[in-house]
């Protein structure tokens, strides 16, 4: 039986305790004796010191005071001169202090040596259980797919887990104890110096490295460094993870040279839609001169010919004449289209309410002799272009209008319903011939047409110019109808800033 179990059996029962001293005093007296008789002569003193040592060794200093107190009476009584008395000759003084002092001087020496040996076995169980924590953390780290290893100051490694195996291809015997950076050639961002000035003063450094792989390959990882210190404070390793970010880097490439290329794109773009912009503008503008030329000689011809020419000749005049209002009318609707392409955005609160307003009052004339029922509801306050947000109005309820003259009674109604997010929608729904969804997409081309110009008039420009001041706004035109059944027009715009739109 070890020490310790014994000590552990014992520890609880002081009778059992102080029970071995006395024990071990008495079987040492024992043995003494029949020594004694046998004429084995002085083996008196070892025995007991022997007692004494085992008790201090398995009991502690309590029961190795008693043994030797009862030592010392029992050495006294027995072997010391005068015999079987506790009286002490002048001579036997000396021998029996040097007993006394020798058994005092052994049991001091087994409680020191117990001490330390105390000490050191709550030192190595301390050890292990700090390898045991230590083991359980590296199996932790081990079951992540982060890249996790540990150097020391001078850059070799001492701890390669198997995140490191993976995204590396170094096994773990193959890193250890080599220089990190020569191992994996890292590429720094900024001087080492700096990264590691930055790790000394915080404890932490993070950034972007690009490494070199077992089988050659390049890997950039998103770096995180953290310092370790002992108890004074100083530096004594390098914890780093890293995460693999190399197809991130590829994508966040691949979009900046996409995007790069849509720069490019749009320049080219724009450039060009100037240059047609121009090229109508300066068309259309060359255009106005020669037709006044032919609408007015067409006027003078019709005056001086009108007494001498049949029905048919008038009516051939009469047709000119129209063809060149309607070309004029055509050209001032390609220089006002030409002129919101150049012109700029002068953005601001919107109140649409009263834009409705100012639109009714410019196509009033169009409803002369007309028996239209108007629904008007309350609209909010828009944020951009006035005179361009009141243009888009004018042209839809000028649709509205001329597309429900064939109705006894026409029905306009204009109003508004929540959009999403920061925008907002307005709706111009009539009870007209409508149209078929299947040609929607044609509506808001430039001269897209779907009924005849005998049936409705129009130039074909009206849709496409609600179409570009809406985009000019960054929101969007669209339409719903039915042959016969009437058409709804919608166009979304921005709410204004910081502000919640009113019903």
């Amino acid at each position: 039986m070890t020490r310790a179990k014994l000590q552990s059996k014992f520890a609880r029962s002081p009778v059992l305790r102080y029970g071995f001293a006395a024990t071990s005093c008495a079987i040492a007296l024992g043995l003494a004796l029949l020594a004694q008789r046998d004429d084995f002569l002085n083996m008196e003193a070892p025995l007991f010191l022997l007692a004494i040592a085992l008790t201090v060794w398995y009991m502690g200093i309590g029961p190795a005071i008693l043994a030797v107190v009862l030592s010392s009476l029992a050495f006294d009584f027995f072997f010391t001169e005068p015999r079987y008395s506790f009286y002490v000759k002048s001579s036997e003084i000396p021998h029996y202090a040097v007993f006394i002092l020798f058994a005092v001087l052994l049991s001091w020496f087994s409680m020191v040596r117990q001490r330390v040996e105390q000490k050191l076995l709550q030192s190595r169980n301390e050890l292990q259980m700090e390898v045991v924590k230590r083991t359980e953390q590296a199996s932790l780290l081990n079951l992540t797919h982060d890249t996790i290893f540990v150097r020391d100051m001078s850059d070799i490694i001492t701890y390669w887990n198997r995140g490191a195996e993976e995204l590396f291809g170094w096994l773990v015997e193959d890193a250890i104890g080599r220089n990190s950076d020569q191992l994996l050639q890292t590429d720094f961002p900024i001087p080492i110096e700096e990264v590691r000035a930055e790790l000394l003063r915080t404890g932490r450094w993070e950034g972007e490295l690009r490494k070199t792989k077992a089988d050659g390959s390049g890997v950039v990882v998103a770096s995180r460094w953290s310092l370790r210190q002992d108890e004074q404070g100083r530096a004594v390793a390098i914890l780093e993870t890293n995460n693999d970010i190399t197809e991130r880097k590829r994508r966040e490439q691949e979009i900046q040279s996409l995007n790069q290329e849509l720069v490019k794109r749009s320049a080219e773009l724009e450039a060009i839609n100037k240059e047609l912009e121009a090229f109508a503008y300066s068309v259309s503008h060359d255009l106005r001169a020669p037709l006044r030329h032919m609408a007015g000689y067409t006027e003078l011809l019709q005056q001086k010919t009108s007494s001498v020419i049949d029905q048919k000749g008038t009516h051939f005049i009469a047709m000119i004449l129209d063809s060149a209002k309607r070309m004029g009318n055509l050209i001032d609707d390609l220089l006002a289209f030409s002129r919101i392409g150049r012109a700029e955005t002068q953005n601001s609160r919107v109140n649409m309410d009263q834009v409705v307003k100012e639109a009714l009052t410019q196509v009033r004339q169009e409803t002369e002799g007309r028996k239209i029922a108007w629904k008007i509801g309350a609209l909010p306050d828009f944020y951009g272009d006035p005179s361009m947000l009141r243009l888009v109005l004018v042209n839809l309820i000028s649709n509205a209008i001329k597309f429900t003259r064939t109705r006894a009674q026409a029905e306009i109604e204009i109003g508004c319903s929540e959009g999403n997010g920061d925008y907002l929608i307005v709706f111009v729904r009539d009870n007209g011939v409508g149209f078929d969804m299947k040609y929607v997409n044609k509506l808001f081309g430039v001269f897209q047409r779907l009924h005849q110009s005998e049936e409705f008039e129009g130039t074909g420009i009206g849709l496409a110019t609600v179409q570009r001041i809406i985009h000019r706004h960054g929101g969007k035109v669209w339409a719903e109808g039915t042959v016969d059944g009437g058409a709804t027009f919608y166009f979304s715009a921005p709410k204004p800033p910081g502000d919640l739109w009113r019903p």
